[in-house]
């Protein structure tokens, strides 16, 4: 721990206000100070060294302490044209944030920020990496990251980070409405807010580009191998126009999507993207990737890992270890 000594020196004013005339600009307390580095200087070159190194190890615990008990969230914001991420310390939760959503868009223009960022004050700008990062965190839920949320106001969307289901989005208007009869009234506990807002979002998840969730994810048909890797079939059976910008839920054409999710066999780990085949009525197929992020990634993989557990009674790590055990014993069969 520092050991920090507080030195008092008293002395007339007089004599003080003396001095300082012939200190040319510096005061007598920089003065003092600067007699101390001079002695501490002056001593013998190992004591100086060994208590150097004690006072920068303790600054560094200390640091590191602070780090560890600090708390954030994270934002990515959008309205305009114009995006932003941040984060803040020591962070909001969901329901502050409602709150901050419905306070921007129902206050009067001349009576809030002309942006949404401008919300808060004590934002630190982060990259788009680092909000991944924050999102990989609160997925873990290890309490060091309070909330991840994703404001879009030019499509008046709101998604907010769960650490079971993932993404959750809601149009703006039914969050702004949440957040009313969670505040209604001003002696209601924060419990009491909590269950308020949770009842009035459940039963209004719209599906976000960006943003799929638990719910997203199911599958069809067995996992085939396929190009060194593990090939899930993703079932359609949401929005996907809404999340890939296709144009098949409707019968004004015979297209449909087909979406595959897939494990590397060699690397023992989760693809980063999901594989996406538009079948067009005509006959011609066009192929694009989704590039999924880490909520959508940890939701997905634990997807992965019930439906593989189902089909072959195997985790994905046993059962890729199972598939490279055979690919190594193959060579030796055949000689």
């Amino acid at each position: 721990m520092a050991q920090q000594e507080e030195l008092i020196l008293w002395i007339d004013r007089r004599w003080k206000d003396a001095i300082e005339k012939h200190l040319k600009g510096e005061t007598l307390q920089e003065r003092m100070e600067n007699v101390l580095d001079e002695l501490c200087n002056q001593l013998p070159e190992q004591e100086y060294a060994r208590i150097s190194r004690e006072i920068y190890e303790e600054k560094r615990l200390a640091k590191e302490q602070a780090e560890t008990s600090r708390t954030y969230s994270a934002y990515h914001v959008t309205e305009g044209g114009q995006e932003w991420y941040f984060k803040t310390t020591p962070g909001e939760e969901l329901l502050d944030t409602c709150k901050k959503i419905r306070s921007y868009i129902k206050e009067e223009p001349a009576a809030r920020p002309d942006k949404f960022i401008k919300m808060f004050a004590a934002g630190v700008p982060i990259t788009a990496e680092e909000y991944d990062a924050l999102t990989a965190q609160r997925m873990e839920n290890t309490g060091k990251v309070r909330g991840v949320f994703d404001a879009d106001f030019d499509k008046r969307t709101f998604s907010a980070v769960h650490i079971m289901d993932g993404w959750q989005t809601w149009a703006m208007r039914d969050v702004s409405a949440a957040a009313y009869h969670a505040a209604r009234s001003y002696f209601a506990a924060v419990k009491e807010q909590w269950r308020k807002l949770l009842d009035h979002l459940d039963g209004k998840e719209i599906t976000s580009a960006g943003h799929l969730s638990a719910h997203n994810f199911s599958f069809g048909e067995e996992i085939m191998e396929l190009d060194g890797k593990l090939n899930f079939y993703v079932q359609a059976d949401f929005d996907v126009d809404t999340t890939f910008g296709t144009f098949v839920c409707t019968a004004e054409n015979d297209d449909w999507l087909n979406i595959y999710a897939n494990y590397d066999i060699a690397e023992d780990r989760l693809c980063d993207t999901l594989e996406l085949t538009l079948c067009k009525g005509d006959g011609t197929e066009e192929n694009w990737s989704y590039p999924l992020n880490a909520a959508e990634k940890e939701v997905l993989l634990r997807k992965m890992e019930d439906f593989c557990e189902q089909q072959t009674g195997m985790n994905l790590h046993e059962y890729a270890q199972q598939l490279r055990d055979e690919q190594s014993a193959a060579p030796e069969q055949t000689m």
